[in-house]
């Protein structure tokens, strides 16, 4: 079974930034669990759960334009049965607080959903 865990987030001043990382571990070769893509979105408290941006295999990246531009996917990184994917966030602004949520997408299948991590930026 695949588990997704995200980190990285915190408290950080308007201007600033932040590197979430979001790591899947028991990732396997089997089409339900070979994950090939990340993707990341955020939910501010009482709103609708946001996109934000998609990294896959190929390194096709894709944002949401509301963060383009200021936002940046890496490539995917795997060492064995864990993969690992990172949101690099600059220039944030008190707007864009909220918990960020990563989703490992397989082969095959709607994916794996982490925790989330709260990031809180202060103006």
């Amino acid at each position: 079974q695949v588990q997704l865990v995200e980190s990285g987030g915190g408290l950080v001043q308007a201007g600033g930034s932040l590197r979430l990382s979001c790591t899947a571990s028991g990732v396997t070769s089997e089409d339900y669990s070979n994950i090939n893509a990340i993707v990341w979105y955020r939910q501010a408290p009482g709103k609708q759960r946001n996109y934000l941006a998609t990294i896959d295999d190929a390194n096709n990246t894709d944002y949401a334009a509301s963060v383009k531009g200021r936002f940046t996917v890496s490539r995917i990184y795997r060492d064995g049965a864990v993969v690992t994917a990172y949101l690099t966030m600059n220039s944030l602004k008190p707007e864009d607080t909220s918990v960020y949520t990563c989703r490992a997408v397989p082969v095959r299948g709607a994916g794996f959903w982490g925790q989330g991590t709260q990031v809180t930026v202060s103006s």
